[in-house]
């Protein structure tokens, strides 16, 4: 029992020293550069644009592919 209750001790004090030093970072900085919400729904909107592109493209390959293997 010594045994649990030192580990459950360490991982508390670690845990709370953590979240102390979390705290003085995000006073000392409070803008640690997160990203908004635009830039998110942009990424989002750029990689299914690629994506339908991709797939758009395989899909006409594989249509015509016969026809086009005689060029």
């Amino acid at each position: 029992m010594k045994h649990t209750a030192a580990r459950t001790y360490r991982a508390v004090h670690w845990m709370t020293t953590r979240w102390q030093e979390r705290l003085e970072e995000v006073r000392r900085r409070p803008d640690r550069g997160d990203i908004s919400i635009t830039t998110v729904i942009i990424w989002v909107a750029a990689v299914t644009g690629a994506l339908l592109i991709a797939g758009t493209i395989a899909i006409v390959i594989v249509k015509y592919n016969g026809r086009l293997s005689g060029l």
